[in-house]
């Protein structure tokens, strides 16, 4: 039977393109427990929740806490695996609590042994929930996600990675990590020089537009490496050098056999977690209404997000005290962005924009009116 013009271009395209033939699906098969658990964290637990439950079964969850007494929890769960590890013969003189523990424990498939039960003493572990994070993150969503798609689409990518930010920042521009990574993709600043300019005078990493194609062309440079989308996508957290690493020692680019095997040193929690938070984040977005009711999507705005192409993000360059202030100004308004400055109030910049505060804050999606030093605006 002879193909049609289009069956017959997909076909020798996925002949001959092994990322065209398997980008389209993002396996989630032997990983459904942990989605699971990121799903609960994502849309059931809020920032006042301590989830208390094994770091590497992690939808086994034992209990929920408050910051307030999270340690006497954790200590009580401890103390309860050591009760059902000392009566494994006699269940029957568990206590009430031990007894809720262990019925957890048997409904996450996990062994009731000695070695078992040492484990999961060893493993107890903590997740504060983002519930309230996440819902505003897909508010902001709509400022971004369909031009953020079509830049996937031109690279040939999946446009699910386009939903990347959720995990990595909740689609906060001005989202600043320990580590130093900055934007909405939260690019190092290492890794952001190998896409983009990143210098003392412009850090395109705050260019919605310039670091989602940074994140395109990173992306499609770890398929190209590890030829497996779910290890493409972990190393985007973990690095690419990671995952050959991985792949390497186990001989297989299967990310259930990566999470349960690869002992890499710096392979913890939030690596193995990162595929499995990306799915959930999918899930959720993909049917927001179901856990958070009717919402109203910012709207795509390019004064609030995607810069043109042409428009590099310049950083205001700092000034000696004895330099007038209006220098700094006239560079920022020329790039649209404001570096704040120590001492700096919102109705002081507002006035310099002529601006009225309450512009700036909804522009800035500022939820109140504390800002830092360093800090960086859109100022029109």
């Amino acid at each position: 039977m002879r193909l049609g013009l289009a069956r017959l271009i997909v076909a020798v395209l996925a002949l001959a393109s092994p990322a065209f033939a398997e980008r389209l699906e993002l396996p989630s098969q032997g990983l459904e427990n942990r989605i699971e658990f990121w799903k609960k964290v994502y849309t059931q637990y809020g920032t006042d929740d301590v989830i208390i439950h094994d770091r590497i079964h992690v939808n086994l969850i034992y209990d929920v806490a408050s910051k307030g007494d999270q340690d006497s929890k954790i200590t009580a769960v401890r103390q309860a695996l050591g009760e059902i590890r000392n009566n494994l013969e006699t269940p029957e003189n568990l206590s009430a609590y031990a007894m809720q523990i262990r019925d957890a424990v048997m409904a996450n498939g996990v062994p009731l042994t000695d070695a078992s039960l040492t484990d999961l003493q060893d493993n107890i572990h903590t997740q504060l929930g983002i519930k309230e994070r996440f819902r505003d993150g897909v508010i902001r969503s709509g400022r971004y996600v369909e031009a953020f798609q079509q830049i996937f689409e031109k690279q040939g990518l999946p446009t699910e990675i386009a939903l990347l930010p959720f995990v990595e920042s909740s689609f906060e521009n001005r989202a600043l990590s320990n580590a130093g990574a900055a934007g909405i993709w939260q690019f190092t600043r290492g890794t952001g020089r190998l896409y983009m300019i990143v210098n003392k005078r412009v850090d395109e990493r705050l260019d919605p537009s310039k670091a989602t194609r940074a994140a395109a062309r990173l992306m499609l440079d770890n398929y190209n490496a590890l030829g497996s989308w779910p290890l493409a996508i972990t190393a985007y957290n973990h690095g690419r050098g990671g995952m050959l690493r991985a792949q390497s020692e186990l001989g297989s680019s299967d990310i259930t056999k990566v999470i349960a095997e690869y002992k890499g040193p710096q392979f913890g929690y939030a690596s193995m977690n990162f595929y499995s938070e990306f799915l959930a984040a999918i899930d959720v977005y993909n049917n927001y209404e179901r856990y958070f009711g009717q919402l109203t999507l910012d709207t795509p705005s390019m004064k609030q997000g995607v810069a043109p192409a042409a428009t590099p993000v310049r950083v205001a360059a700092k000034t000696t005290a004895t330099k007038p202030r209006t220098t700094q100004t006239a560079r920022a308004a020329a790039s649209d962005k404001y570096k704040v400055r120590k001492g700096d109030t919102l109705t002081e910049i507002a006035q310099r924009f002529n601006m009225s505060v309450r512009q700036l804050m909804d522009t800035n999606n500022l939820r109140n009116s504390v800002i830092h030093a360093g800090q960086i605006l859109l100022v029109r």
